[in-house]
């Protein structure tokens, strides 16, 4: 059985989206897959439209083709995008976990970022060149020292399909 991994809520959600899939077997998560919101380009090649949650190389605006069964099969074009994800642990006081939430959702929309959250606890914010996201990395660093959270960079594995 394969687990899909959703977007609700794109942020670049728009009538004329296609929705494909990557494969997240070649990051280890077998039997996964994550279902991207892509913009078409008229030279048959499609914009990430949403932040990905666990698909490593990909940001918001790449340029990725599809193969033949509608999954991404190469980034032809990266936007210089970034993106930072975070996975908050549960915390046995829901209003402490309800409070870090409440200052990452503040401090990206303070940054003026993007971002999509998968639940409650897991966050996926674009960085675009040349934002300057330091107080939002001061709230995640502090869940992180403590043990409360796990980040990562989407980049810090390149793009790749099984095969």
């Amino acid at each position: 059985m394969t687990v899909f991994i959703v977007h609700d809520d794109p942020v670049g959600r728009s009538q004329h989206n296609y929705i494909a899939r990557a494969d997240l077997a070649p990051f280890g998560l077998d039997g996964q897959m994550e279902q991207l919101w892509l913009q078409p380009l008229s030279d048959g090649t499609y914009s990430v439209a949403c932040i990905p949650f666990q698909t490593y190389g990909l940001a918001l605006g790449d340029r990725v083709r599809l193969s033949e069964n509608d999954e991404v099969s190469e980034v032809v074009g990266h936007s210089s995008h970034r993106v930072l994800r975070m996975l908050l642990m549960p915390h046995s006081v829901p209003a402490r976990l309800a409070e870090t939430i409440a200052r990452i959702k503040a401090e990206v929309t303070a940054a003026g970022l993007l971002s999509e959250w998968s639940g409650d606890r897991h966050v996926a914010v674009d960085i675009p060149p040349p934002a300057n996201p330091s107080k939002l990395f001061d709230v995640m660093e502090r869940e992180v020292s403590t043990g409360r959270a796990f980040w990562e960079w989407a980049d810090a594995m390149p793009f790749s399909v099984q095969g």
